[in-house]
């Protein structure tokens, strides 16, 4: 099914109840929620309780690799939940194994676990390194560096790897054996790597995004990361990669690594994998496999629904030639954004990413926030995401049309030429 192949929904009004107050009387308010109701949608385009369209590049904050009600999700998720859907990791899962060697064929992994969100992926891979550092490496205390600035997830463990203190505050005591560095600076990474190798403590693993997407759509450098890739192989150190939100074709390549032309020994991913079907997973190298049974687990991960569902996305990528399509819309995008920046020199500062991740970065020296960016949008129709304090950021599902980049930049201009009037 090609992405011209489909069909939108008519905006019927929704017949669902929406109060936003009675919502908030019975749902913990752990979200600062826009105030439209979302009920329906169809390729990049969804509508809200009320009927109105909006064009979508948010997609679940990069998660919807083929947007709204896709012909080749719709069967698959129609054909697997009337065969099976859950069973547990007690029994083989064919589709799981499936799944499994299409990630692997597609990638420099050679094994891979299954869980259900990109959190649980980072858990995972914190506790594999962990491991690995006692067992491999016989460190006493074992010791994660990841970079400021990073986000990796809200469980207590990826929230204290995540180098960012406004998601910390008031859970502590942390979880002990992180230690931040800044991104892209190899010289912090060189005097860490030194400096924590004392005693019983030492550096286990590297954590680290190959973009970051919560720290402001910020590229890794090529010679930073290959650099990284020297300083493992030397001390034996891991090198762990959370591709959660960069990875399944994002950055207009399969994996945020291979722009980078290093590979990393664990990677993640979750997000776009599913294409909004809730599923993690965990990718290693053979040499670090070492999870013996019973060490980790999850009860719905890599269950036969989220897999069959998973591959199809997985599939359609491929026979679609869709990666094809996120390099040349998101050099599309790219080029209408620093138009708009040299139209608001005052207030844009600059426009970066890769494929379909992009971030408007607003000037920090102006009042002007990406959240007021962000719903000066909404209010003309297209949904954006911000991404920290400053940085207005652009993840449209990966089936995006010119036609529609053309309209969300038109949005944009018009949004901007309000608030700076």
């Amino acid at each position: 099914m090609s992405i011209q192949g489909l069909v939108e929904q008519p905006t019927i009004p929704s017949d669902i109840p929406y109060n936003a107050d009675s919502f908030n009387k019975v749902v913990m308010s752990t979200y600062g929620r826009f105030p439209i109701a979302l009920e329906r949608g169809a390729g990049c385009r969804v509508w809200d309780t009320q009927g109105k369209e909006y064009l979508d590049f948010v997609a679940g904050i990069a998660t919807c690799t083929l947007g709204h009600a896709h012909p080749v999700m719709v069967e698959a998720v129609t054909r697997q939940i009337q065969k099976l859907h859950h069973v547990s990791n007690l029994y083989y899962v064919p589709e799981q194994g499936q799944l499994a060697k299409w990630i692997i064929d597609h990638s420099c992994a050679d094994r891979a676990f299954f869980c259900n969100s990109g959190a649980e992926a980072n858990e995972a891979a914190i506790k594999l390194a962990r491991k690995y550092g006692h067992t491999v490496l016989e460190i006493a205390n074992p010791i994660i560096l990841t970079a400021h600035a990073s986000f990796h997830g809200r469980t207590l463990a990826t929230v204290t790897a995540t180098g960012q203190p406004k998601y910390q505050k008031h859970f502590d005591p942390l979880v002990p054996g992180f230690h931040y560095v800044n991104y892209n600076d190899i010289r912090a990474i060189e005097a860490a790597v030194t400096e924590l190798d004392e005693g019983n403590y030492r550096v286990a693993a590297i954590l680290v995004e190959p973009l970051q997407g919560e720290g402001g759509v910020r590229p890794g450098d090529v010679a930073y990361f290959k650099r990284l890739r020297e300083i493992c192989d030397e001390t034996g150190i891991l090198l762990i990669f959370d591709e959660v939100q960069v990875g399944m074709g994002r950055s207009g390549k399969l994996w945020g690594y291979e722009h980078l032309g290093v590979e990393p020994d664990i990677f993640t991913s979750a997000k776009g994998l599913g294409g909004g079907i809730p599923i993690g997973a965990m990718m290693s190298k053979k040499f670090c496999d070492i999870f013996q049974p019973g060490e980790h687990a999850s009860t719905f991960g890599g269950n036969p629904f989220v897999c069959g569902v998973a591959l199809s996305v997985c599939e359609t990528l491929e026979k679609e030639n869709i990666l094809q399509n996120v390099q040349e819309q998101g050099e599309h995008l790219r080029e209408g954004l620093r138009a708009i920046a040299l139209k608001y020199p005052q207030y844009i500062s600059e426009v970066r990413g890769w494929g379909l991740i992009n971030g408007m970065e607003i000037k920090a020296d102006i009042p002007l926030t990406a959240a007021e960016v962000v719903k000066a949008a909404m209010d003309e129709g297209l949904l954006l995401v911000p991404a920290g304090p400053k940085v207005v950021r652009f993840v449209p599902p990966l089936i995006v049309t010119e036609a529609e980049i053309n309209q969300a930049l038109k949005t944009v201009d018009k949004a901007l030429a309000k608030l700076t009037a």
